[in-house]
């Protein structure tokens, strides 16, 4: 009877230790969170192997939905809200399918979150969907691999690339109503102190908006922070914009100034660099 005791206890251990072993998932998983406008985008997917398998046509098959990797469900997560193919698309988790083809594409995104088969799918869920056209790569891709790719800030694109195809997802969005109405709001408050002026006038230079309003703003901000090189850099780069050369050669000057006291020798070549294009 012990014996027979002393058996079952030995399979049951044998049991539980043979249930904890981890080995490598044979598709592994990856989240890539990317700022993008004013929020970000969260993409969540397993990514496959090839393994000396022929991918498209036959792995994935044409014509059928695709989870676009394996095991669980590919979902983006926008933080912010984004237009896809002209579509407007709020804020939230959404998931990320596609139907490849031969010569296009069909990307989709739904409000499905549990989609790892084609008989999960329902259309009425969808989003939006848009056209792709597949671009052959020179380099084999072995490892599904997604990635953000010409991270602008108002696009990105999501590039979905496997053996030798790569597929591109574009996507945009609006920042500068909101952008604006942030500027106004803080601008208002009594303390100056709490005024963006350094912020706003790189918004509007770099946007092409009024630039003596940025000119005001950069001196306010040079007012406040005495010492800030980056602020008289950025200065005469206004300054050369307006055509106010031999202004923007001081400032650029103040600017290379401080910088070598601060020992930042970046800002020194930057000022180096805007010199060389004023004389």
């Amino acid at each position: 009877m012990r014996k027979t005791i002393l058996i079952g206890c030995l399979i049951a251990f044998a049991f539980i230790t043979e249930a904890q072993l981890k080995t490598p998932a044979p598709s592994s998983t990856q989240t890539i969170k990317q700022d993008f406008g004013l929020g970000s985008i969260e993409l969540a997917y397993s990514r496959p192997n090839i393994k000396g398998r022929k991918v498209f046509g036959d792995l994935v098959p044409f014509g059928k939905v695709w989870r676009t990797g394996a095991n669980q469900a590919t979902t983006l997560t926008f933080a912010d809200e984004v237009t896809i193919g002209g579509k407007k698309i709020p804020a939230g988790k959404y998931g990320l399918l596609t139907i490849p083809d031969k010569g296009s594409w069909t990307i989709i995104i739904t409000k499905q979150l549990d989609v790892t088969s084609p008989a999960a799918y329902k259309q009425e869920n969808d989003v939006v969907r848009i056209q792709a056209k597949p671009e052959s790569i020179k380099n084999k891709v072995e490892t599904f691999t997604m990635q953000f790719a010409n991270v602008k800030p108002t696009s990105i694109e999501l590039h979905m690339m496997w053996d030798q195809t790569n597929v591109v997802l574009p996507i945009t969005t609006e920042i500068d109503a909101k952008v604006m109405a942030q500027i106004d709001e803080l601008m208002k408050k009594e303390d100056p102190k709490n005024h963006p002026y350094f912020g706003a006038a790189m918004y509007y230079m770099e946007t092409g908006k009024d630039l003596n309003k940025a000119l005001d703003w950069f001196n306010k901000a040079a007012e406040a922070n005495p010492k800030a090189f980056w602020v008289m850099h950025q200065k005469a780069n206004c300054l050369a914009k307006l055509g106010k050369k031999q202004e923007a050669i001081e400032s650029a000057n103040k600017s290379m100034e401080l910088a070598k006291e601060a020992k930042n020798d970046d800002y020194v070549a930057l000022n180096q660099k805007l010199l060389a294009t004023l004389k």
